[in-house]
């Protein structure tokens, strides 16, 4: 080893005279900005516009979205992966996060995995569509039409018509039912609200669901399939009411329909994880930066109790942020700004076959009603396979979730497990789900709801909408033809 020491003495620090004394130079540092609390160091730049967190898709859309109106915009995740509770895992990080040991061999190679642990539909001409081609993050990502959509009736699974020739086929009518069906979606597709010509003498807005289907002669079983399984109600309470939500929620199934013809759903390749990674991007293309595997330890409060910034432990010390406003999912927040709306289960299962009674489908929706099973809440399946590079070719996975009714939760489920025929694995979860209790106007907390326990994102979209307007104070332009051609 070379020897660096030498016998020339030490030579005194440079010093300048001041009044007579000497006084040592001192280099000092930057200065730091006065908001920064003792013993902290600025997180990242330090001063943001927003900071939010965790990246599941509702906050991922919230600083796509904020990021493109020149917000300058924190993001940060706990986890060392985009998604969160709603991420797409491959199967040593599922069989991880379950503790289920070493993955079986015959599943196949890891990396053919992209399980969702939140899977849901996308309806084709939905808000989420919309969403995803005003941002034109649609450009990072690439959709397959779910091949059907189906509902039990009477223990047996029947498919939901999606043609006319399914229509005067299907066993879920009899044959003069089925010309009251035609007859009564013939009058939704004509309907405008904003033209009276259209209303046939029928008020949508005094007029109940029910009073709608009774006019055209209905019956309740045709009730039930096409409020549950076409306008995706979760219960039985939109019956007594106005109609004319219901219609619209009908009006954007048959349109989605239209679109592709075997069902009204798309799904993104590679799962729903490209969603949030998708607006991910954008938030980055337009500034925004993200910190992942960073804990928020507290969020920092004035003395009016209003948020100003976040806590966070990091490599050099305590990180502090500042920003005007923090957003973020319920996890990240105390529980006096939180409220439980209950919980949901649910069953990712892997499966060597299609679901039986589907006509093979490679994937699928099937909705349970509530009252076919004596429960209040639908139970919901979705089904996904090697046409959506989720899993391996060959296996199917099957999400079975509802809304958690009885103390045993995993029981509740038994109605769509027992559809799945033989199940090679099973993965069961119970999700404590949460809602804001304020607006965050005063206290500058904005925070969205958990994910639902339905297959498809109809809900859900409308908790990102009004995230949206609590932030912005203004709605969304969803105006935007989901028929374009381009570079969306």
């Amino acid at each position: 080893m070379a020897d660096f020491t030498s016998d020339t003495p030490p030579v005194d620090p440079p010093t300048t005279e001041t009044g007579g004394e000497e006084e040592e130079k001192v280099e000092k540092g930057p200065a730091m900005p006065d908001w920064l609390p003792e013993g902290c160091v600025p997180l990242a730049d330090g001063e943001y516009d927003a900071i939010v967190m965790g990246t599941g898709l509702k906050e991922c859309v919230i600083s796509g979205l904020l990021s493109t109106q020149g917000m300058k915009v924190l993001h940060l995740d706990r986890y060392n992966y985009y998604g969160a509770e709603c991420a797409s895992l491959n199967l040593t990080n599922l069989y991880e996060k379950f503790q289920a040991g070493e993955p079986p061999t015959y599943l196949g190679a890891n990396r053919d995995y992209n399980v969702d642990l939140i899977p849901k539909f996308i309806m084709a001409c939905g808000k989420l569509t919309k969403m995803l081609l005003t941002t034109k993050v649609t450009r990072y990502l690439d959709f397959k039409s779910v091949d059907g959509s189906y509902v039990m009736k009477d223990g047996k699974v029947l498919k939901v018509p999606a043609t006319p020739d399914e229509a005067l086929r299907s066993s879920l009518m009899g044959m003069f039912e089925k010309r009251r069906f035609r007859n009564f979606l013939i009058y939704i597709n004509q309907y405008n609200p904003a033209d009276p010509t259209t209303f046939k003498d029928k008020d949508l807005t005094r007029m109940t669901m029910r009073e709608l289907y009774v006019a055209f002669g209905l019956q309740p079983a045709t009730h039930e399939f096409i409020s549950h399984a076409m306008c995706l109600e979760l219960s039985e309470e939109h019956m007594d009411q106005a109609a004319l939500e219901t219609v619209k929620k009908l009006q954007t199934y048959c349109t989605s329909l239209e679109t592709y013809g075997k069902s009204p759903y798309i799904y993104p390749m590679y799962g729903l994880g490209g969603l949030p990674e998708g607006f991910s991007r954008l938030c980055a293309i337009h500034g925004g930066t993200f910190m992942l595997n960073t804990d928020v330890q507290e969020i920092l409060y004035d003395a009016d109790g209003a948020a100003w910034g976040v806590k966070c432990k990091t490599d050099e010390g305590v990180g502090v942020a500042k920003a005007t406003m923090v957003i973020g999912d319920p996890s990240y927040f105390p529980a006096e700004k939180k409220r439980s709306t209950g919980k949901v289960v649910r069953s990712i299962c892997f499966l060597n076959h299609p679901i039986p009674n589907t006509n093979n489908a490679e994937s699928c929706q099937i909705i349970i009603p509530g009252p076919q099973c004596g429960r209040k809440n639908d139970i919901f399946v979705c089904c996904l396979s090697g046409q959506q590079n989720v899993v391996a070719n060959g296996v199917y996975v099957a999400i079975v979730s509802t809304a958690v009714e009885t103390a045993n939760p995993s029981a509740e489920l038994n109605p769509g497990l027992r559809l799945l025929g033989q199940i090679l694995q099973r993965f069961d979860s119970v999700a404590d789900c949460y809602e804001p209790v304020a607006d965050g106007l005063s206290d500058r907390c904005f925070i969205s709801s958990s994910f639902d326990g339905t297959s498809h994102f109809e809900d859900d979209v409308e908790d990102m909408l009004s995230l949206y307007k609590r932030v912005t104070g203004e709605d969304l332009d969803m105006d935007i033809d989901t028929n374009l051609e381009g570079d969306y």
